[in-house]
């Protein structure tokens, strides 16, 4: 089964977007010449599987920022087809999160970056990620998207380490499982 790996950006206050889905708090905070890890990171992750919100919030972006396949799980979207300029790059489905690793395992993926807050929630409680690597951005957007959401039961983490960025962003490593 591949394993669940997470590099997000939240504000100070633990949202991943405004309400609106929108991005634009942290599209302005963009540090040049600071890469924070992104690129090592997806440098080894062989697909990503992202919410519908995230997708919505990144499809317009242009270029489109993905080089692997994106599967997006959303019962909505499941049912429509993908827009031209995304075929082949992007697919939709309407899978458990379970459902989903299987799927990818079949085409041969071993490390997947799992992306917006309601699927990091669900791959979360299934115990399907094995690491997360949270950037939080020195901004308070007051509402918004949570990363984090109510959940059944503790999930301890275990801190590997903390980097600080004269941007002022501060990132912190986490392994899931105490």
């Amino acid at each position: 089964m591949p394993t669940g790996h997470v590099f997000i950006a939240t504000s100070l206050d633990g949202f991943i977007a405004r309400p609106d889905g929108s991005l634009d708090w942290l599209l302005s905070r963009d540090a040049p010449g600071e890469d924070h890890g992104y690129t090592a990171f997806i440098a080894d992750i062989d697909g990503l599987v992202m919410g519908r919100g995230t997708y919505e919030a990144v499809a317009g972006f242009d270029p489109w920022p993905y080089d692997k396949p994106v599967l997006v799980l959303s019962r909505t979207l499941a049912a429509t087809p993908v827009p031209a300029h995304l075929a082949g790059r992007v697919r939709f489905a309407d899978l458990t999160p379970a459902a989903a690793m299987a799927q990818l395992h079949t085409e041969g993926m071993t490390r997947v970056c799992v992306d917006g807050g309601q699927v990091v929630q669900a791959f979360l409680t299934d115990n399907l990620i094995a690491d997360m690597v949270i950037t939080q951005v020195p901004v308070l957007i007051g509402a918004g998207r949570p990363l984090f959401g109510k959940i059944a039961s503790d999930i301890g983490l275990t801190h590997l380490k903390t980097v600080a960025f004269p941007s002022g962003l501060v990132q912190s490593h986490y392994r899931v499982g105490a």
